[in-house]
């Protein structure tokens, strides 16, 4: 059984906020400031706001089985100069609430090549309100261009992910494109926190767009810590880095966008309405 080993905090951010390319480095320095007054170390990276382009893309029965039962296949593509590179990253989630079931399903693809397993709590605001944490348990494996026809049936895909094939469908079930939207994706590796104790974490800010419409869906800050062991993490540097988070919320709540995931938002772009874990 696979062990949280990885720790990633979340923040939606309101669409309007991104306005312009220059908001990359208004919202990190409000975080900068947060972080001194919360005795937060921070470094800001060299190239921090080279902004990087990638296309996302969701995939799905026509009703959105994977994601009711708490699976996310996505595919992600990079971009260099503007164009796309020959390689692919192709993720497979099943994130849910609860601990046990996360842990208990396992991610391993049936598949020749190199696939990368990646268990995360992911640390969101509550819905309704600021200041708040929950968590979601994210079980992730990641492929780098796997030999995959996304949009073959769903035996297909069960075939390398065999949890998958436990949901209750026919194996004929087509898999289609998420509402239709390509999402366009544009992210800065902002810099580094310091928590104290070993505990460093990883910072980035990014906006999803709808790249047809070029409307902006949402954006988000985050920052994950890795670790070898859940039990490893020093109780001050994991109380610094939850009251650090909270303090963003309660200091820029102008920019904070509640009661939804990036996932969701795609999801619900289209009319039909989805029950999901998150």
């Amino acid at each position: 059984m696979d062990e949280v080993r990885y720790r990633e905090y979340k923040i939606l951010l309101r669409a309007e906020k991104f306005f312009a390319s220059t908001q990359f480095e208004v919202f990190w320095d409000l975080v900068c400031q947060i972080a001194k007054k919360s005795d937060v170390g921070v470094h800001t990276n060299k190239d921090a706001f080279h902004r990087l382009v990638r296309e996302v893309l969701f995939y799905d029965t026509p009703n959105f089985d994977l994601y009711r039962n708490a699976f996310i296949l996505r595919k992600r593509t990079f971009y260099e100069d503007g164009w796309p590179r020959n390689d692919h990253e192709l993720t497979v989630k099943f994130r849910h609430a609860d601990l046990g079931r996360a842990s208990k399903v396992d991610m391993t693809p049936h598949l020749n090549g190199i696939a990368e397993i990646k268990f995360k709590e992911e640390i969101l605001p509550l819905k309704d309100q600021l200041g708040g944490m929950r968590s979601l348990y994210s079980h992730n494996c990641v492929l780098n261009s796997p030999n995959i026809v996304l949009t073959q049936g769903l035996d297909h895909i069960s075939a390398v992910f065999p949890p998958m094939g436990l949901i209750d469908l026919s194996p004929e079930t087509e898999i289609h494109l998420v509402n239709n939207v390509a999402v366009e994706e544009i992210q800065v590796d902002a810099g580094v926190f310091d928590f104290g104790h070993g505990l460093t974490a990883k910072a980035t800010v990014a906006i999803w767009r709808n790249r047809a419409s070029e409307v902006s869906l949402i954006g988000e800050f985050a920052f994950q810590a890795k670790f070898e062991h859940y039990s490893d993490l020093h109780k001050k540097a994991k109380e610094r880095s939850e009251h650090f988070y909270r303090a963003i919320q309660m200091n820029a709540p102008e920019w904070v966008a509640l009661g939804t995931t990036k996932t969701a938002m795609v999801y619900g772009i289209g009319n039909t309405v989805v029950v999901h874990n998150e």
